[in-house]
Parts: C-alpha cells; structure tokens; sequence
C-alpha cells in the first residue's frame, strides 16, 4: 500500500493555499475537537485553532515561546516537553498537527516524534504533518542565515519511515506554495530571528550578504512590498487502530 502511495501524484494546490486552510480540512469541523499542536512556538497556530472552536493542548520544548503561546492563547494548554516524549496518555486526542516544526526535531527523533504523535491521537483521528522544502526564494535567502537543506530532507525520510514502519496511514497529501510579504529587508530578518533566536549573532555577521541576496530573489508585488515564496509539502495521515 505504501509503494502504491508513493507512486501517486501530488495534489497541487491553490498558490493562494494557506496552511490553515490544509489544516482546517483535516479536522473539518474543528468546534469541539482535542487538538495537540506539536512545537506550538508562540501560539500563532494554537490561536488560529482555538479561534474555531477548538480545544488547544500545545507542547514546546523552549519556555520563553511557551509564555508567550499562554499569553496569546489563555483558553489553551501549554507544557514544556519534546516531540519525541509525550507527557500525554494514549488516544487522548482527537488530531495533532506538526506546522513546520518536524524538522526541528534533533534528527534521531524524528521518527520518534511521529510514532508518539499516533500514541496520543485517538484510532481513526488525523495527523496533520506540513513541512517547508528546500527551495523557493525564501528558502534561497534563508540558507545564509541557516541551511536546513538536511533537516528538511530528514523530516521528509521520518514521514516515509513512518509510513514503511506502520506507524501512520496515509490519507492525503498536497503542495503549495506559501508567500511572505515584507516591507523591507530588516523585516525579513527580523522575521527569522523570531523563529529562531540563535540566528541572530549569524544574520548581524552576514547581514550585507543577506540583504542583498534577499534584494535578488524577493520580488515587488503591485503594492510595492517584496514578496519571498516558500513550497511546502503537507502529509495528512490517521493514527492506527
């Protein structure tokens, strides 16, 4: 089965596809559902969650994203853990979602992360897994500050392990393209350095190299701001029963 799903061809999506709209299918209605999202960060998605109707559990393995997730989200439930260790009982979730946080994950854990994942979610629930590939112009401008050309590659083997192993089962999977837009280059770094705190000391010794390569591969859109795209393959599988 699995063979037969690797051969399929991937859904292209909308390029106006947002991951929310990815996420939101795969849950479809969210009211009322047990959501865990896996590296919550600051809560940008846990609010989106909750905001429909969702009940948010968000686990994170850095506190200070954590304060801010409880700051932003104060219906929902945060705990320091990582991927690869739940602190949560079997199928007591009804889905969870990784949004562009596998590949964060140390490597060897990756798996791991995944098989935990269908621990927690109840049998038939889904497992929503989106992840940014290593192309596009972000990822191009991106690569100065940080290449995650081999993390990105090894969040992609963990989903086919998973899937040869029988951890999960899949259901659907798409790409699409997300589009960031910036005022300028200060912004694009800026917006970088919130994902990852410990870029800063790399972007302040390469930022000419940056700007100008965010200059070259940013395009104008209409309004005049820069636009960066980054594709993004998403995975929606369900937990066996």
């Amino acid at each position: 089965m699995v063979d037969a799903w690797r051969q399929q061809p991937r859904r292209e999506l909308s390029r106006e596809t947002d991951s929310m709209a990815v996420i939101g299918a795969a849950f479809d209605p969210l009211a009322g559902k047990r959501v865990l999202d896996v590296g919550c960060g600051a809560g940008v998605l846990a609010r989106s969650l909750s905001a429909q109707g969702a009940r948010v559990v968000g686990v994170d393995p850095n506190e200070q994203a954590l304060a801010l997730a409880r700051e932003a989200v104060p219906e929902g439930k945060f705990y320091r853990a990582g991927a690869q260790e739940l602190p949560f009982a079997d199928r007591s979730f009804d889905g969870a979602v990784f949004l562009n946080s596998l590949h964060h994950v140390p490597e060897p854990g990756m798996h791991a992360a995944l098989r935990e994942a269908a621990r927690v979610v109840k049998p038939g629930g889904n497992i929503v897994v989106i992840e940014p590939l290593a192309t596009g112009s972000f990822f191009s401008v991106l690569r100065l500050a940080e290449d995650e050309t081999r993390v990105r590659a090894a969040a992609q083997k963990a989903v086919g392990d998973a899937l040869d192993g029988g951890t999960v089962e899949p259901v659907d999977r798409a790409e699409y393209v997300r589009r960031e837009r910036f005022a300028d280059a200060d912004q694009f770094l800026a917006r970088i350095i919130a994902v990852d705190p410990a870029r800063a000391p790399v972007v302040d010794e390469r930022r000419d190299e940056l700007v100008d390569a965010f200059r070259r591969h940013a395009r104008r859109d209409a309004h005049g701001r820069w636009v960066l795209e980054q594709p993004l393959r998403a995975h929606v599988f369900t937990a066996r029963s």
